[in-house]
């Protein structure tokens, strides 16, 4: 009996701990985030919504279990998932406020608990199929992605709740492989990161988002992130309705922006995701998954922003971008060093 209750330890551990290969890749994937200067010939790959599309349909429900598994399967060094909460003050993954789009529930998420949401299944968009995940957990989708793969969370709340998320994390053992952001646009907002990263303490990683409908100076981006010393800056060119694609990146993918970038080693991340009712690529100048996809030109989306310095590409169809990155040498296999 002794001998079966350590055979079934033995297989529990297994099945539920990373594997040797992961442990070593996601190492791999942390020192290539800390050390952008060094891996600016690398492209990683972010999952939005934890991944879930391929060629524009949906085959998981966006930040679910099964999307994670399958960016993790393709290569992804990262997820991004949103993060709401409960009526009793649970962080959970979920982009709406409301539950109508992606379960099987309808109604606003606050005014549901945590044990309400037990009913509610996911649904995988589009189609409409009905799984049997329920809304994860923040610490629950946490304790699935450690030492796997990297977590961007995308927070639908107040500033003030990345306290909170923060604290999941520490929690979850895994603070060195989330990563939390918010939005700057001025001294004031910057001010006030710093008192809410001050609270986190240390060993949280923050990127700042800085977007050009209010960023107009590059010398913003040198105070914005000299006093967090980021891995990575979140940069969006807006695509405005009746303007083209952007033909060189815009103000922050300049020359100078880039020059910033290289003096705090920090990675230029770009978003390539659709927005539901915004022209193609709202928040890279045009350039967009949509259009790698349905006008068969990924050389224009993730090859023009690899050469615009993109070193971070967020993206609704990462299984595509891994592919034609990788195909066109702007990926650097991991494993390396072993």
């Amino acid at each position: 009996m002794r001998m079966i209750g350590a055979l079934a330890a033995l297989f529990f551990v297994s099945v539920a701990s990373p594997t040797m290969a992961e442990t070593t890749r996601i190492a791999e994937i942390i020192e290539r985030l800390e050390n952008a200067n060094q891996w600016r010939d690398h492209i990683m790959v972010i999952a939005h919504r934890g991944g879930g599309l391929t060629q524009n349909r949906a085959r998981f429900p966006e930040n679910s279990i099964a999307a994670v598994e399958n960016a993790i399967e393709l290569g992804a060094e990262m997820v991004e998932i949103d993060v709401q909460k409960t009526k009793d003050g649970i962080y959970v993954v979920l982009h709406d406020t409301w539950l109508n789009r992606t379960t099987t529930c309808r109604g606003k998420l606050i005014e549901r608990t945590l044990s309400d949401l037990a009913s509610c299944r996911l649904v995988v968009e589009g189609t409409g199929q009905v799984t049997q995940e329920t809304v994860p957990t923040l610490a629950g989708m946490l304790e699935h992605t450690k030492g796997r793969i990297l977590v961007n969370i995308d927070n639908k709340l107040g500033m003030e709740d990345l306290v909170g998320i923060a604290a999941v994390a520490r929690e979850s053992g895994v603070e060195s492989e989330v990563v939390i952001k918010q939005n700057l646009w001025n001294a004031e907002k910057v001010a006030e990161m710093r008192r809410v990263m001050a609270r986190i303490g240390d060993g949280i990683r923050f990127m700042p988002i800085m977007a050009d409908d209010a960023v107009k100076d590059v010398a913003f981006l040198e105070h914005a992130t000299r006093p967090f010393g980021p891995d990575a800056v979140e940069m969006i060119t807006w695509h405005r309705k009746g303007t083209g694609m952007t033909d060189d990146g815009g103000l922050l993918f300049g020359a100078r922006a880039r020059a910033v970038a290289a003096r705090g080693d920090w990675h230029l991340w770009v978003n390539t995701i659709a927005i539901e009712g915004q022209p193609m690529g709202p928040m890279s100048g045009g350039r967009g998954d949509q259009m790698a996809v349905s006008a068969g030109m990924p050389e224009e989306i993730y090859g023009f922003w690899a050469e615009e310095g993109a070193t971070m590409i967020q993206t609704d169809e990462p299984a595509l971008a891994i592919e034609w990155l990788e195909q066109n040498g702007y990926r650097v296999p991991y494993g390396l060093t072993n």
